[in-house]
Formats: C-alpha cells, sequence, structure tokens
C-alpha cells in the first residue's frame, strides 16, 4: 500500500475542508498563531483569509521551539500508522489535520500561560494520554473557552491538571509495577 500524499500533517483536502493551521513567523519575537479553518485554498494563506474569531493559541516562539518537535513526532507517528505522508513544521504556514490539531492544541493550551520550566512535565503528561483523552479533553475545552482569549474555566483546570501533576518519575515507575 502506498503512503497518501496530504499538507503539512496529514491534511487532506478531499476528505475535509476542517482543519487547523499553524503560522510560524520567521521573526523569533513574533508568536506561534494556530487558527480553525473551515476552507482550503492551496497554497499561501493570505491574512484576509485568516478569521481572529477561529484562533485557538496565541503562544511565545520560546515556548513553541520547546515542545514543537516533540509534537512533529507524536503527530508524525499517527500519521505513520495511518500510511499517510508525515510532516516537518516550518516557517509559514503548516495544515494541520481536524483531530491531530485537536491534540496539538490541548498540549499548548496547557503550556500558553504556565512558567516555561513546568513544559517538561506537561509534555510527559500529555504523552501519556491516549489520542481519545486528548480528544475527549479538547472538546470539553472548547466547547467553553476554545477561543485564544478565552483562559479561565477549562482552559485554566488544564493548564493545572497537565503542568502541575503531582506524580514524579520516580513514582510512575514503581506505578507500573502494578499495571501486569
Amino acid at each position: 500500500m502506498s503512503t497518501i500524499q496530504g499538507f503539512g500533517f496529514g491534511y487532506i483536502p478531499e476528505e475535509t475542508i476542517h482543519h487547523y493551521l499553524v503560522r510560524i513567523s520567521r521573526s523569533k519575537n513574533d508568536k506561534v498563531l494556530v487558527y480553525e479553518r473551515f476552507h482550503w485554498d492551496e497554497g499561501e494563506v493570505q491574512e484576509s483569509e485568516i478569521n481572529y474569531d477561529n484562533t485557538k493559541v496565541i503562544l511565545d516562539r520560546h515556548k513553541w521551539d520547546l515542545v514543537k518537535d516533540t509534537i512533529q513526532t507524536e503527530l508524525n507517528k499517527s500519521l505513520k500508522n495511518n500510511k499517510i505522508k508525515v510532516g516537518r513544521f516550518k516557517i509559514g504556514d503548516n495544515p494541520i489535520d481536524r483531530l491531530l490539531g485537536k491534540e496539538m492544541i490541548l498540549l499548548l493550551w496547557a503550556i500558553e500561560d504556565s512558567d516555561p520550566s513546568l513544559i517538561p512535565t506537561a509534555v510527559r503528561n500529555w504523552l501519556g494520554f491516549s489520542r481519545e483523552e486528548r480528544w475527549w479533553l479538547f472538546t470539553m475545552t472548547n466547547a467553553t473557552t476554545g477561543h485564544a482569549d478565552d483562559k479561565r474555566g477549562w482552559r485554566k483546570a488544564i493548564r493545572y491538571a497537565i503542568t502541575e501533576n503531582p506524580i514524579d518519575d520516580k513514582n510512575k515507575s514503581q506505578l507500573k509495577l502494578f499495571d501486569l
């Protein structure tokens, strides 16, 4: 079976127009922006095509740089399992499959207002969730606080739950003994 071609990270416009778009500027001083989109025009996305109402995350570039490799690896693992061409984050616009985008945004919501020193814990906890758990947490959060400016309720709970998990690596390995 051949590899299915898509754009960015598994976005296949023939299957659905709903996707997410990660915009990474060349300038390290600019924020990384994540938008939800409901249309597709192949090629560079014009500023006029971006609707601020559909902005999900506005993230400091430093924090993005701390998680982008982990996100890329995790998304590509799912793409490989589904025989879809893998992606790589690049400067500019990066389309993301709808379900993969939900997973990614959950982690970005967790770290957007956190201390950068908590990011390794957030990544470890995010990786510990199944895809279905990530989708569920995204859906619950998005229903009430899904816009980039919404920093209360579920959004705040996600940050604390994912960045301040009380289980450390020592205890984590001990817990695996009981999963036999």
